[in-house]
């Protein structure tokens, strides 16, 4: 395989062998898109193990951050954003209380429900955490120009869209 040939290229040319009428252009971007998403997906968790969390993990307290100020929200917000069962918020949300980021108290408003905040604790370790993140991600896009991340950000919006 040439240097700029990939494992997709070599599938798609499998799929020519053996169908040449088919158009395998779809699977050639997103082949490359799952496979981009695996290993950034891999790089990731790596990099917040550090702090003693899952990605998955992150993305709550994550959502509690950037939710800005007094950085709370109810369960079913946050499932709602990060498109999880209650069932998978609550597993969630009971490891990252025990952990002492976030607290869950009775929602002021509503006697059946409950609101989540995230905590000084939890605050420090996401800021340090998505920083970190951003490294990793940065990293990857070393090979593209800043026009070039501009332009496959707005393609990746446009098919985003879509979809």
């Amino acid at each position: 395989m040439s240097e700029d040939k990939d494992a997709v290229d070599a599938i798609t040319a499998q799929w020519f062998a053996v169908r040449p009428e088919l158009d395998t252009a779809p699977m050639a971007v997103f082949g490359r898109i799952y496979r981009i998403a695996k290993a950034m997906g891999d790089a990731m968790e790596e990099r917040y193990q550090r702090f003693g969390i899952s990605r998955g993990e992150f993305d709550v307290v994550g959502t509690l951050r950037r939710s800005g100020a007094p950085y709370t929200l109810s369960p079913r917000q946050l499932s709602a954003t990060l498109m999880l069962t209650t069932g998978g918020m609550t597993g969630r949300l009971d490891k990252l209380e025990k952990a002492g980021l976030l607290c869950r108290k009775p929602d002021p408003h509503d006697r059946r429900g409950l609101q989540v905040t995230i905590t000084d604790r939890g605050l420090a370790l996401v800021d340090e955490a998505v920083t970190a993140g951003l490294e990793v991600q940065r990293a990857a896009l070393t090979g593209l120009t800043d026009a070039e991340v501009a332009q496959l950000t707005g393609l990746l919006r446009k098919l985003l869209a879509g979809v």
